[in-house]
């Protein structure tokens, strides 16, 4: 191997190493334990709670909440799972027809996530 392709190989490899380290950040971000917060939903407050099982964001449940049931359900089903997925609320949109819900919602994870950083 000539010593253009063994830089050229080096800078691939390297730069691979930086991207898999780059993609391993959202771990490790959370005490363990569970958190409540709240959010404010279309007329209404709402109060979530948060289990944080081994660094990570394991269940999201609403406790409380004087929104349109239709409304909440459809941010349950829908912010609730993305939330979990992407471990966070960042960059997580509301759901359309539920907007106000949703909003209240992530606000509410969030808020909750405040407490549990570390």
């Amino acid at each position: 191997m000539n010593k253009i392709a063994k830089w050229t190989l080096a800078a691939v490899a390297a730069a691979s190493i930086a991207l898999l380290a780059a993609c391993g950040g959202s771990s490790g971000q959370y005490k363990d334990g569970t958190y409540e917060g709240t959010g404010d939903g279309l007329k209404h407050k709402i109060k979530v709670s948060v289990e944080i099982k081994d660094e990570k964001i394991n269940s999201i449940k609403v406790l409380e909440h004087k929104e349109t049931e239709s409304m909440i359900q459809a941010a349950v089903d829908n912010s609730i799972p993305e939330i979990i997925e992407k471990q966070g609320t960042q960059g997580i949109d509301v759901v359309s027809g539920a907007s106000g819900s949703s909003k209240g919602v992530i606000d509410a994870v969030s808020d909750a996530l405040s407490k549990a950083k570390k």
